[in-house]
């Protein structure tokens, strides 16, 4: 499950909470590059590969004990490697609908829907004449809900496609737009203002609803997406920022397929069975409790979007530890809100704490108390996904397990390492000495007689964060990386422009390279025919594939058996 997805079940988890107390991966893909083979979701990778791999005419594999650990045992003509990534795509789409489905339900409790719900089952049921009757135009009532917010997702995606969907998700310009929006939501859902439509459209439709049949249910459920509009919009907006960041092209039509059933079943439900709205809590202030807890994490969500555009351009406005303390200011005053010692325009004084608040404030502070070690280098390898990376990070204590060796900005002939400037300090993990180009890497491999391990990552990479701190952070991951391989390290989404000499017209996708990380999205692209982050290649001195790539994998064990038989492969033991 992604970092975003995981955001919002933390979000949806801490919410019944508060209702119960009555208180209420990024596909990286560079401008102008077009792929041949199906998108990938560099969050996707919640298992040991985020990749599957076709088997070449003239390679043969044996079965290892994972997906990402088969050994070649013939050697390999040529480096091209076939990556396919649909089932990858697959997971991405099932994040995107869970991610939706968790949306819809915190839309439910928000309090533009949530006191509606018994009027709105209160008519059908009466209207009805008959139980079945009124069961019947409930359940129609949903599935107009449903087909209202899938035909919104379905216009975002015939409007823009995939391909302009893919651009987005790493174009400077959008993500600091996402950034822009997600705070003009969390402001709405902090009481400064509300997201409205114009009233006499709204009037204009819900005067069609008093129509009978078909049209008039339709009509019914449309004026329930315009009017809660100032509750949903800011959900629905953030469930389309991220279906656009996946580049997935069903990707907006499947977030909002989940976020219209969440929101359709309990209608239909309390239809079924109007008894049970007895035991729904009464509306109260703690229906702005939940708006306001939503506008703490739509602020603190919207900060990693600022990150990516800060890593791209090279702007230095957001170092690990900046990043870090804006968090902890953010969630620190939901937890001063939270146990009421601040309040916004439109709060109830809270006059005592129910035991649920009390726990949700506990769990707040403590993962405040949790963040703060950050501030001195601290991996907070839980959060690593969502934090810019750690060689951002200015004033650092840490040791990371395994010591830190003197990085060299030098070649082993003495000349200055190809943009070392650009990369090392703000890019590259601590502990680590990489190549940042893919040929001067081979050329060192050769002097020192050592494999290469190829790593296409990116700024916005939040797989790629995890695994640096969760993996290549185990001493044994470690001693690996940095005593066995020679590493490249090749960002595919860096903006940095080529000199002129160097920019070039792709052969494979006819599109020009201007920048490092098109250069890089290119070569992995044609030469592995796979555009997913992280990916790991080892090759030999040669630039010839040893064993098959992997993605994502967080077993460390098993990452340390990929490594050590890639070296096994490269010194002739397999």
């Amino acid at each position: 499950m992604n970092s975003i997805r995981k955001f919002l079940i933390s979000l949806v988890l801490m919410i019944p909470l508060i209702i119960f107390g009555q208180e209420a991966d990024t596909l990286i893909s560079p401008d102008g590059i077009e792929f041949k083979e199906s998108q990938a979701d560099d969050e996707s990778a919640s298992t040991g590969s985020d990749t599957l791999l076709e088997i070449p005419e003239d390679l043969i594999f044996e079965e290892g004990t994972s997906g990402s650990d088969t050994a070649a045992t013939l050697a390999i003509d040529s480096p091209v490697q076939s990556v396919d990534a649909s089932a990858e795509g697959g997971q991405s789409l099932w994040g995107i609908f869970i991610a939706g489905l968790l949306g819809g339900f915190a839309a439910f409790i928000m309090p533009c829907i949530f006191p509606m719900v018994p009027l709105t089952v209160s008519f059908f049921t009466k209207k009805g004449g008959s139980r079945a009757k009124g069961v019947s135009q409930a359940f129609l009532y949903g599935l107009f809900i449903i087909v209202i917010y899938v035909a919104l997702g379905m216009l975002i995606t015939i409007t823009f496609g995939s391909d302009a969907l893919n651009a987005l998700s790493t174009n400077g310009v959008f993500n600091f737009l996402f950034f822009l929006i997600l705070v003009v939501f969390a402001a709405s859902f902090l009481g400064a203002f509300e997201l409205t439509l114009p009233s006499s459209f709204v009037n204009k439709i819900d005067a069609q609803s008093d129509r009978g049949g078909l049209l008039g249910l339709f009509f019914m459920a449309f004026s329930l997406a315009l009017v809660s509009f100032s509750c949903t919009g800011p959900i629905i907006g953030t469930l389309l920022v991220e279906a656009a960041s996946k580049g997935e092209r069903l990707g907006p039509a499947i977030g909002m397929l989940g976020f219209s059933i969440a929101l359709a079943i309990p209608f239909v439900l309390f239809a079924f069975f109007p008894s049970m709205l007895k035991s729904l809590p009464k509306s109260g202030g703690w229906l702005n409790s939940v708006k306001v807890v939503l506008g703490f994490l739509e602020l603190a969500l919207a900060l990693k979007f600022l990150s990516n555009v800060d890593l791209a351009y090279h702007w230095n406005w957001l170092d690990r530890e900046v990043f870090l303390a804006l968090w902890i200011v953010i969630f620190g005053l939901m937890g001063l809100y939270l146990i009421g010692k601040i309040r916004f325009a439109h709060d109830s004084p809270v006059a005592h704490l129910s035991v649920p608040r009390t726990i949700l404030s506990v769990i707040v502070f403590a993962f405040v108390v949790y963040m703060v070690p950050g501030m001195w280098g601290a991996p907070l390898k839980s959060i690593s996904a969502f934090l810019p990376p750690s060689a951002t990070q200015d004033f650092d204590l840490s040791t990371v397990g395994f010591g830190t060796p003197v990085a060299t900005s030098s070649t082993a002939t003495g000349k200055q390492k190809k943009y070392y400037e650009i990369f090392h300090e703000r890019g590259t993990p601590k502990g680590f000495d990489p190549y940042y180009d893919y040929e001067e890497g081979l050329v060192a491999a050769k002097e020192l007689n050592k494999p290469v391990l190829i790593d296409f990552t990116g700024w916005n990479c939040v797989n790629c964060r995890k695994m640096e701190a969760n993996v290549w952070t185990d001493p044994k991951v470690a001693s690996l990386l940095r005593e066995e391989f020679v590493m490249v390290e090749l960002f595919v989404d860096d903006r940095t422009e080529l000199v002129a000499d160097e920019q070039y017209v792709s052969e494979y996708s006819g599109k020009k390279i201007n920048t490092i990380g098109k250069k890089n999205s290119d070569f992995q692209a044609a030469s592995f025919n796979s555009n997913s982050q992280p990916l790991y290649v080892i090759v030999d001195t040669d630039g010839n594939v040893l064993i098959p790539p992997s993605g994502a994998n967080y077993d460390v064990n098993s990452y340390a058996a990929y490594l050590q038989k890639g070296i096994s492969v490269f010194k002739g033991n397999l």
